[in-house]
């Protein structure tokens, strides 16, 4: 016998408050019915989950291992339940797309809203992530569609190339640099503002700046653009960021952009995809859609 999901949410319930009967309140039952709830769980997976006393509820080993797993069931059923509103309100089809957040900083929200415009029977579900969890999501098939940086490690899956990246310094508005572009290494002897570790535009300027024999000064790490912009407003140091999500704070936060003259701070975008998608399907027509538009800009550009 399975688990029943309302079952797998009173569990979070408790484990995270660690209270039966605040549990029991938050999920509209009884107290009684919830211990049985949670009696049940144990008896199905043959292992105590909570060790009860006093102070309340403490989860053991197994009953943390199933909180990590109850977890991801019921987000996935709530991610199954929303994909299936979009179809009884009539589309065909749901296409879930992941971009990293250069390309959803930038670019990817409008490539995929004038996809949107033009093909009403199909739902997008657009999401940020970073390069190797997109990655990840796609091989898995969690996503369709996602939009990485070249170089990552998609080995086995459908690329196409997509956009261009350049990378640019952010510095206020008065800063002593006024030259319309700069080498990376001209910026190492600055306190510099990044992203956090795990994000591949941390790790490319890590490697860029060993292959200089110089560490980075990385004096503040965020989670957003707009954080390494609102902390070089504050004079917290330097940013480097994709040339066009940083001219878009730029105004509003009186700084300026120089883009960087290294031959990789110009980065190319991929599109990826599980195995090559048929012309005819909605992810095929999607993934021409988002190439006809790279292949417009670069035609654009020469």
């Amino acid at each position: 016998m399975l688990p029943d999901i309302d079952s797998l949410a009173l569990f979070v319930k408790a484990a995270e408050m660690r209270n039966l009967t605040r549990a029991a309140e938050a999920s509209h039952i009884t107290v009684p019915a919830a211990s049985r709830r949670l009696s049940l769980l144990e008896h199905q997976f043959k292992s105590q989950l909570f060790e009860r006393h006093s102070r309340g509820l403490q989860l053991t080993p197994a009953g943390e291992h199933l909180l990590k797993h109850s977890r991801e069931v019921i987000a996935a059923v709530q991610h199954m339940r929303a994909e299936m509103t979009n179809y009884s309100m009539g589309r065909n089809s749901v296409l879930r797309v992941l971009g990293n957040t250069s390309a959803m900083a930038q670019f990817l929200p409008s490539d995929v809203a004038s996809f949107q415009a033009s093909n009403n029977n199909v739902r997008i579900m657009l999401e940020e992530s970073w390069s190797e969890e997109v990655v990840r999501r796609v091989r898995t098939g969690e996503a369709d569609l996602g939009v990485v940086v070249e170089g990552c490690d998609a080995q086995g899956l459908w690329l196409q190339p997509y956009r261009n990246d350049q990378l640019a310094a952010v510095l206020t508005h008065d800063d002593v640099l006024k030259t319309e572009t700069v080498e990376f290494s001209e910026l190492l002897e600055r306190d510099l503002i990044g992203l956090e570790a795990g994000s591949t535009l941390t790790r490319l300027l890590t490697n860029q700046a060993a292959q200089y024999m110089h560490p980075m000064a990385l004096r503040v790490q965020v989670r957003s653009f707009e954080a390494v912009c609102r902390a070089v407003q504050a004079e917290l140091g330097i940013g480097i960021l994709p040339l066009a999500a940083a001219r878009s704070f730029a105004p509003a936060m009186k700084l300026k952009v120089i883009p960087l003259s290294d031959k990789w701070a110009l980065r190319k975008m991929m599109i990826c995809v599980r195995s090559h998608p048929a012309s005819q399907t909605p992810l095929g027509q999607l993934a021409a859609h988002l190439q006809a538009l790279a292949a417009d800009e670069d035609a654009a550009i020469l």
